[in-house]
Formats: C-alpha cells, structure tokens, sequence
C-alpha cells in the first residue's frame, strides 16, 4: 500500500459526525447525529494507532475488535469490518448510537490519554453496519440444521434480544414472551428517539421474526401463563426481565399528582411517536408541553427525560442532582447536548418535600460534599437552612430501578435473589437455582447498560446450548 492508512491521528484532527443545531433538533425526535460520509469514516477510522494492547476493547464489555474493523474501515473494506463487528455483538447500529463510550472505549483509547482526541469509535461503528443494511449485508438468520429443542424467554429487550439471536443461529426453537405490544423492552419504550430511532430497533426484531422466532407479546408472566407451564413447555428458560420498579421520593407531598415515574413518562412519548393512542399523553398527565418541569437524578435516564420534555414544549426544565457535575453517573455527552438544548442543570440540590395537591412547587435543600463513603464517592450532605422553593408543574422521578419480586410474582419460590432483589446467577454461566434456568442483564446486575445485558444474553446462550447438549446430564438433575 504506497500510503500508511493507520496511525494519522498526529496529522488528522478528531471529528464527530454533525451535529443539528440545537434549536432545530430540538422541534423532532429524530436522532442529532448525522451520519458519517464514507470519506469521512475512513478518515476517522485512520487515526487509530492500532495499539498492541488496545485498551478500546478492554474496556468494552462485548470486547469488541476495534482496532481491526477501524483499519478495514480505513481501507475501504467495509463488508468485512461489518462482518467481524457482528462476530461479538449482535447489535453494533444500537450500541454505537447509545453505548457511554465517553466511559468505555473512547474513554481509554491510548491517543486519547496522548493528548490527540480519541477515535470516534461509537460513530464509526455505527457507520459500518447502517451501511450493512443499506447495502443488504446483513442476512436472514438460517440455521444449517434445525434442532427440537425449545428455549422459553423470558423479556424482548437487549438481553433477551441477543439470547434469542444466538440460539436461533444454532437451530434452537426460540419463544420470546413480553409484558409489552412491541417486543424491544427499553430500547422500544425507555430510550429516546433523538438516540435511537426506533426504525433501528424494529427491524431487528423483524430480522429475529423471519428467522423464526415466535413472540408472544402482551403476555405478563404469573398473571397470562405461569412461569411454571413456560418452563413445562420448553427445554430451557432464561429470564431477561430487565428492573422497572421505580425507587420512589421521600418527604411531605411526594404523592401529589403531576410526580411521575421516568419510565411511564418516557414509554408514553415513545408510544406518541409510534402514532399510539396515549390518553395520559393526551389528558396532560405524561406530557411536558407549557409546564415547568422538574427531573430528579443525574443518570442516563434523567438525561432522557429532560431532553424529551424540551421536544415536547416545556416553558422550563431543570434537573435537580445530589451531586456535583464530577460525580453524576450520566454521559457527559448527554449532559452537555441537554445544555445545549436549554436544560439547566441544578448541582448539589436534592428535594425535601412537595407542595400542592397537584404539585405547585418543590422545596430544594442545597447539598455540600462531604467524606467519601464506602464506594470511595463523596457523600452529598445538607446545608442546613439553604431551602428554597422551585416552582414546578410536573415533576420526573428519574432516580434509578429496583427489581420486581420475581419468586412472589411468579410463584416460585425456589428461585434464589439476592439481598437487593436482584436473581441469582452464576456470573460466568448465568445459571440461577432452578435446573435449566437462566438469567441475564438487569434482573441480575441491578440497573446497567445495555451492552452488559448483550454480553450476558450472548454468554447465556452459550451455555444454554451446552446445557441442552447433554439430554442425559439434564435428566439426571
């Protein structure tokens, strides 16, 4: 080759796709990212320095082989960069548009620690495999071999998503059950579509259909079918819930109307842009437009709600975080796009109480941060006498999820959690107490990323598989 492709980052500045200008992204829930041109994506892709320890996938829980599919990009060989990228993750497109990479790969990329701006590996990965579908790359699932086996599961979000595709791969006979109307699970119904345009999510769910998986959606597990007939019915279960059991607000008025949960208030968004019909979008209740909004909490989530209720025409928002910018758990990028978009961010301030039967106001104690606790993060104390009020039309609750009571709700007792509620799995096999049962994602690691629960579905899958290899050891327990 007459040039070097790799290593350009001395000579080539960092570059993000363009972003839309904040006032008119603002009036959509189209996604702000433009997407790369194919010049543009080799450029970028050469500014990798092709470590020796790539600390990108390292740091990648799908340990993804960044480092190769950015030098195929940067050569123009793209099919096999998408063909490598989907060797170790079932949906590139989805977590190059939502993963944190700020806090993941591009958060350790070695150019970046140098001083030269990381390699925009979030986009870029999203690049290679659009262009997979636009190209028809990207091909119907079909097993060599068909097999009898049955896999029952349990959840249609990322975990269960990627177990499904796995299994389907291996001739295994997939049934996908889902309390929701479209299978997806929080990349459906909890994420955005500034982040995710839902077009991305549902034709995976369509390329999972037309491999044969069968969903059985609107189906709430212990109240439609028990888990006990879903485990009668197939060989193995794997359960990928996901958490939705919002942590609640303490303090005088907490139950006033106009409090929310985030995700009520971010499905029925998600559902508005679907075209549904959404009474409580309709009526008020979960929409933003005319009030002054209050979000409480500092993750992803949070981030989510106050960005949507700017599209939906708030006449303010502010978030309202314990901590200080340092110290919140959310995307940087996030924040900063929220900002850019009139959200103001309101630091080292939790509520104290709430006033009006429809919620009038919210009584803000300022916060300091005092000695770090047994995580090593400082804790958020009160400053005495520093309240004041904020006046407040609707306000979010956005402060993260517990996990529902699985043994009760379903009626097995035998199915082991923790002392947080969460099911207990063997970290690497993801085998819970019961034989032939499986658990990933949320429902076993609390609240997390969606990569996590892609790792988790595609492991667990993996061991399902070996599990249904050995009819006569599966008997015997």
């Amino acid at each position: 080759m007459a040039k070097q492709q790799m290593l350009q980052f001395v000579d080539v500045q960092r570059e993000m796709p363009q972003k839309r200008n904040a006032e008119a992204r603002k009036q959509d829930f189209n996604e702000i990212y433009a997407e790369f041109a194919a010049e543009k994506a080799k450029t970028q892709a050469s500014r990798c320095s092709q470590c020796g320890v790539p600390y990108c996938q390292a740091h990648c829980p799908l340990h993804n082989n960044i480092p190769d599919w950015l030098r195929l990009t940067a050569e123009g060989r793209l099919k096999e960069a998408y063909e490598l990228s989907q060797e170790t993750n079932t949906f590139p497109e989805i977590c190059g548009r939502i993963c944190p990479q700020d806090r993941l790969c591009e958060g350790n990329c070695v150019i970046e620690q140098s001083g030269h701006g990381t390699v925009t590996i979030g986009s870029v990965e999203k690049y290679i495999t659009d262009t997979a579908w636009d190209e028809g790359w990207v091909q119907v699932i079909t097993p060599a071999e068909e097999r009898s086996e049955s896999v029952g599961i349990i959840g249609a979000g990322p975990g269960g998503l990627a177990a499904a595709d796995r299994l389907r791969r291996a001739g295994v006979q997939v049934t996908v059950y889902d309390r929701y109307d479209r299978a997806g699970g929080l990349l459906t119904y909890g994420i955005p579509g500034f982040k995710l345009e839902k077009d991305v999510v549902m034709r995976r769910i369509e390329q999972l259909e037309k491999a044969g998986v069968e969903f059985v959606l609107n189906c709430n597990v212990g109240e439609d079918i028990s888990f006990d007939a879903i485990r009668g019915k197939h060989d193995s279960v794997l359960i990928a819930t996901g958490v939705y059991k919002t942590r609640d607000l303490q303090g005088p008025g907490s139950g006033a109307q106009g409090i929310v949960n985030a995700i009520d208030y971010l499905t029925a968004s998600n559902r508005k842009s679907f075209g549904d019909d959404v009474p409580e979008y309709d009526s008020g209740e979960l929409n933003a437009e005319g009030k002054n909004v209050i979000v409480i909490g500092g993750g992803d989530t949070a981030m989510d709600c106050v960005r949507t209720a700017i599209r939906q025409g708030a006449t303010s928002v502010k978030c309202l975080y314990r901590r200080d910018r340092a110290n919140m758990p959310g995307s940087q990028r996030e924040t900063q796009n929220a900002e850019e978009e009139g959200v103001e961010f309101v630091w080292l301030s939790a509520p104290k109480g709430f006033a009006g039967d429809h919620v009038e106001s919210v009584l803000v104690q300022r916060m300091r941060l005092g000695a770090p606790d047994a995580s090593g993060r400082q804790s958020p104390e009160v400053i005495e006498g520093a309240d004041y009020a904020e006046p407040a039309d609707l306000v979010i609750k956005a402060l993260g999820f517990e996990p529902e009571d699985l043994p009760t709700l379903w009626g097995e007792e035998a199915l082991e959690v923790t002392r947080w509620g969460t099911i207990k799995a063997d970290f690497r096999s993801h085998q819970t107490s019961l034989p032939g049962v499986y658990a990933v994602g949320d429902i076993v690691r609390g609240a997390s990323l969606v990569v996590w629960a892609i790792r988790d579905g595609r492991e667990a899958a993996d061991s399902i598989l070996e599990y249904l290899a050995q009819p006569a050891q599966a008997a015997a327990e």
